[in-house]
C-alpha cells in the first residue's frame, strides 16, 4: 500500500469513528472509496498549481489510467479494506509487506534490466520466511491464518504489485503525479460507486472522523506519487 504502518491503526479507527462492521462490505468500500477519490483529487490540484499536464492525455492514455485506478485502487482495495476488517492492524502490515516480493519476482519478467540475482532471491525468500514465521509461531499475539482476514490482504498486496508494474510502464510517457492523482480519483469514484450500490453508509461524521479521513487521503496520495515517481526511475528491487 506504500502508506507506511500508521495506516492500518488509522483505518482501524476509521471503521470505529464511522460505525463501519467488520461485516459491513458495502461501508468498508464507501469509506475506501471516498479516501482515494479525495487523495486524487489533492493530487490533481497540487499538479495543476504546479501547472503540470493534467488533462494533456490521449484517449488511450486514459484508458490506460482508468485501467490503472481499476487495478491498483479499486481491485485492490476490496481486498485490502475486507481483509483489515477481519485482521489486526499488526498482521496487516505484516502481510502486506509481501507485495515487494511479488513486485521483485514479476519485475524479473517483465524487464530485461531487473532481472532476479543470487543475492536477491535469498532476501526474498528469507523475507518471505519471516512472514511464514510470524504467522504460524502463535504465542501470545495469536497469529493465524484465514482466507478472508490474511488471506485477502496477501491477494491485494499481489494485485499491488502487479500493478506497479503496469504504472512504471505507464509513467515512461505519463508525469507520476498525474497518473497517480487520477488513478486514484477513478479507482476511488469506483469504490464509491460499488458501496453506495451496495447499501453502505457512513456514520457519525465529526471534527475526529473528518480529520482522520484527510489525513489518510493526504497520507496516500504523497505515498503513492512518490512511490510511482521511485518506480519510474528506478528498478523494482
Amino acid at each position: 500500500m506504500r502508506c507506511g504502518g500508521s495506516a492500518f491503526p488509522a483505518v482501524k479507527s476509521g471503521y470505529a469513528l464511522l460505525k463501519v462492521a467488520p461485516t459491513d462490505i458495502a461501508s468498508q468500500l464507501l469509506f475506501a472509496g471516498w479516501r482515494f477519490a479525495l487523495a486524487g483529487a489533492i493530487l490533481l490540484i497540487v499538479a495543476m498549481a504546479m501547472k503540470k499536464p493534467v488533462l494533456a492525455m490521449s484517449r488511450r492514455q486514459a484508458g490506460q489510467v482508468a485501467l490503472l485506478g481499476l487495478t491498483q485502487t479499486a481491485i485492490q482495495y476490496v481486498f485490502f479494506y475486507i481483509g483489515l476488517a477481519h485482521a489486526s492492524g499488526v498482521k496487516s502490515s505484516i502481510m502486506n509487506a509481501t507485495s515487494v516480493f511479488f513486485s521483485v519476482v514479476l519485475a524479473h519478467f517483465i524487464y530485461a534490466d531487473d532481472r532476479l540475482s543470487g543475492r536477491k532471491a535469498l532476501g526474498c525468500l528469507i523475507g518471505f520466511m519471516g512472514v511464514v514465521v510470524v504467522n504460524l509461531g502463535g504465542g501470545a499475539l495469536g497469529f493465524d491464518f484465514t482466507l478472508l482476514g490474511e488471506g485477502f490482504i496477501v491477494i491485494a498486496a499481489f494485485i499491488l504489485a502487479a500493478a506497479s508494474i503496469y504504472g512504471k510502464r505507464l509513467s515512461r510517457s505519463l508525469d507520476p503525479m498525474v497518473m497517480t492523482g487520477w488513478q486514484l480519483f477513478v479507482g476511488g469514484l469506483m469504490l464509491t460507486a460499488a458501496g453506495m450500490a451496495m447499501g453502505g453508509e457512513l456514520q457519525g461524521f465529526d471534527l475526529t472522523s473528518s480529520a482522520l479521513l484527510l489525513y489518510l487521503a493526504l497520507l496516500s496520495s504523497v505515498a503513492f506519487a512518490v512511490w510511482s515517481l521511485l518506480l519510474k526511475h528506478n528498478p523494482v528491487e
